[in-house]
C-alpha cells in the first residue's frame, strides 16, 4: 500500500506568518496611539488658540469678546439699519469686564438663541464676536460653540468649580484622556490646580457657586474640564 505524503506548513512559514501578524497588530496599536496623541494635541492647541484670540480682541478693542458692550456699533454685521438688517444691540454684552456670570455653561446648554439681552448668553456671544473680528473662522452672527476633539462643546465663562477668573470648558472628555491632559498640564488631580473637572453627567453644573469637582478620574466616565486662562 502506498503511503500518502503529508503536507503542512514548515516552521519557517509559520514564523513568517507570526511576524506578519505581529507587524499588523503593532501597526494598529501605533495608529491608535497616533490618533489619541493628535486629539490630545488638538485639545491643547484649541485651548491656547481661544486664549490667544481673546487677548488679541481685548488688546484691539479694550473689551472682552462676549462682554463687549459696543459690538453692535463696532461691527457692521450687527447693524440693525444695514441691508439685510443685523441683530442690533442684542449683539452687545454687559461690558462689566467679565464673560458671563459663572453660569454661562449651564445656561447655554438649554438656550434656544444667542441673541438675547441678558449676560447669560455671553459665552455664545464670545465666539460670535471673535468671528466678527476675524480672529476665528466664521460669520459674526454665528454664536455656535465649537466642538472639541471628543465631540463635546467648548465654552468660556468667569470662573468654574474652584477656579477664579476666566476659564475655558471642554465638555465630554473621556476619562483616560482627561487623566492624561491633567497629568501633562496640571497637578494630576481633578479638584485642585488650574484644571478642574466634573462628571459630564452632573447636569452641566460648572458654576463657581454650586459646582463640585470630581475627586478622581474614572476611565469609564466622561468629564467637563475647566482650564484657567
Amino acid at each position: 500500500m502506498q503511503l500518502r505524503k503529508q503536507t503542512g506548513f514548515t516552521l519557517v512559514e509559520i514564523a513568517i506568518v507570526l511576524v506578519i501578524v505581529g507587524l499588523l497588530i503593532g501597526g494598529v496599536l501605533k495608529g491608535q496611539e497616533m490618533i489619541t496623541n493628535a486629539k490630545l494635541k488638538r485639545i491643547e492647541s484649541d485651548n491656547a488658540g481661544i486664549a490667544a484670540a481673546m487677548f488679541s480682541y481685548q488688546d484691539r478693542y479694550l473689551q472682552l469678546p462676549g462682554d463687549d458692550s459696543g459690538a453692535s456699533d463696532r461691527f457692521t454685521v450687527y447693524d440693525a439699519t444695514a441691508t439685510p438688517p443685523g441683530i442690533g444691540t442684542k449683539a452687545d454684552g454687559g461690558g462689566d469686564g467679565t464673560i458671563g456670570d459663572g453660569d454661562d455653561w449651564d445656561d447655554a446648554v438649554t438656550e434656544a438663541s444667542t441673541w438675547t439681552a441678558g449676560s447669560t448668553e455671553e459665552t455664545l456671544k464670545f465666539f460670535a464676536h471673535l468671528r466678527a473680528a476675524g480672529l476665528v473662522p466664521g460669520g459674526g452672527e454665528d454664536g455656535t460653540r465649537p466642538t472639541n476633539a471628543y465631540g463635546g462643546q467648548i465654552g468660556i465663562q468667569d470662573g468654574a468649580l474652584g477656579i477664579s477668573g476666566h476659564v475655558t470648558i471642554f465638555g465630554a472628555i473621556e476619562g483616560p484622556i482627561a487623566k492624561i491632559v491633567e497629568g501633562r498640564l496640571d497637578d494630576g488631580e481633578p479638584d485642585t490646580g488650574r484644571i478642574q473637572s466634573i462628571l459630564a453627567t452632573t447636569p452641566n453644573d460648572m458654576s463657581t457657586a454650586s459646582g463640585t469637582a470630581a475627586t478622581v478620574y474614572d476611565d469609564a466616565e466622561r468629564y467637563n474640564m475647566a482650564f484657567r486662562l
